[in-house]
């Protein structure tokens, strides 16, 4: 890699920009694909309990491959395997365009779809949270991490909306764009050079494979950073419904669900931009747990909404709420995570909160099936507050935590887990 300029601007950084960027590209095919997948499931069959599916088979094969993911995160080339993941997901968007330009695309094969989507995401995402902190330095990592989110949550912007958008011109049009945004992604990801030190191949042994479970076990603000996350997640969000609340609630086509959709991510970008130039300093623990708290009052105020502006609003907030505990965990995540388990704790993480995401969808269409949709909605906001009170008591030492740089944190690049 380059020789890094440490002006204390994230942008300086040669080598993250590739990073930043394909990252980004990678999250704006994904979204363009989830609104696409979304929209066509529901369409074809009517059934919130489908568009739960949908979100369960992208959740089986990411929790059943996490500790695998992790550890040949911590033995292989990190770069290699997110190229080879992007890959995978280009050629799953390629299937799903060419089954919808021959009409011979089923739900079946979509639900398919979704699986090897989810089974290659199972190895991206940790391996990319664990990619990140060898190119910059520790000191730089919360705001790096800030600027990462930015660009993913532009991506998030664009995509639902890109593909609402494309998705008049018919499902083929989605999935084709987004086959060559994870082209692009990769292209990207094989311009990154890091001259980080080779990873120990340590004996692949049951110790070493639960390595990642052991550490966040051992370390209380990291697991309860993770845990509330992921409850918060699993219970108050509402995503998979969105096609519903499009269709039958708010009275929008597909252009209202590319909305509806982009507009946490508009909250979330604007809140991270600002983490970027205003990083957190200190009572980080109280921030996050008031952050949750917001995101469970604007999960109601939208489960609540007849009003397509207001439901903007409350999605928005929400996005930005969330951002807050987004970038508090990660960063308590990647500071105190020795390198050579940053696969392995990554994919711990990755298993709480990205599959929290799909067995969130689950849920959700189960409980909207079971209740209706707007109990369902109302209902996880409600449980998202009462979750926080708990863990405020369950994890004092997090809500009194104040920096999110530890006191003993190396001033060089990363942490360099020689122990």
């Amino acid at each position: 890699m380059t020789t890094l300029r440490t002006t204390g601007r994230p942008s300086d950084l040669r080598a993250f920009k590739p990073f930043l960027f394909g990252q980004a590209a990678a999250f704006l095919a994904y979204q363009m694909l989830v609104v696409a997948v979304g929209w066509q499931v529901y369409d074809l069959t009517r059934s919130p309990f489908m568009l739960g599916m949908a979100g369960l088979v992208q959740f089986l094969p990411q929790f059943l491959l996490t500790l695998v993911a992790g550890h040949v995160a911590d033995r292989y080339d990190r770069r290699r395997i997110v190229i080879a993941c992007l890959a995978v997901e280009c050629a799953t968007a390629a299937v799903l365009a060419l089954g919808s330009f021959g009409n011979w695309l089923t739900v079946e094969l979509v639900l398919v779809c979704a699986c090897v989507l989810g089974a290659a995401r199972a190895f991206e995402s940790p391996t990319t949270q664990a990619l990140l902190p060898t190119l910059v330095e520790s000191a730089l990592l919360p705001r790096c991490l800030a600027l990462s989110a930015s660009g993913r949550q532009l991506a998030v912007i664009a995509g639902p909306s890109l593909g609402g958008l494309l998705y008049i011109a018919g499902a083929d049009a989605v999935y084709g764009a987004s086959c060559l945004a994870y082209g692009a992604a990769s292209i990207l990801f094989l311009c990154i050079r890091s001259d980080a030190p080779p990873l120990r191949r340590q004996p692949v042994t049951m110790q070493s494979v639960f390595e990642g479970i052991t550490f966040i076990w051992s370390k209380p603000d990291i697991l309860g950073a993770i845990s509330l996350d992921l409850f918060s997640v699993l219970l108050g969000g509402a995503t998979a419904l969105l096609p519903i609340y499009a269709r039958d609630i708010l009275f929008t086509g597909p252009w209202g669900l590319g909305l509806l959709r982009a507009a946490p991510a508009v909250g979330a970008f604007a809140m991270s931009v600002y983490l970027a130039r205003s990083p957190l300093k200190r009572q980080v623990g109280r921030t996050m747990f008031a952050a949750v708290a917001v995101f469970g009052a604007a999960t109601i105020v939208f489960g609540l909404s007849r009003w397509f502006a207001l439901s903007i609003t409350a999605l928005a907030v929400l996005g930005a709420s969330d951002m807050i505990s987004v970038v508090i965990r990660s960063s308590l995540v990647q500071l105190e995570t020795p390198d050579d388990k940053r696969g392995r704790v990554s994919a711990v993480n990755s298993m709480f909160i990205g599959t929290s995401n799909q067995l969130g969808e689950f849920e959700s269409g189960v409980t909207a099936a079971w209740f209706g949709t707007v109990p369902a909605v109302v209902a996880g906001g409600v449980c998202t507050v009462l979750v926080v009170a708990c863990w405020m008591r369950l994890y004092p030492g997090l809500a009194n935590r104040q920096t999110l740089v530890p006191e003993a944190a190396s001033p060089g690049r990363g942490t360099t887990g020689q122990n």
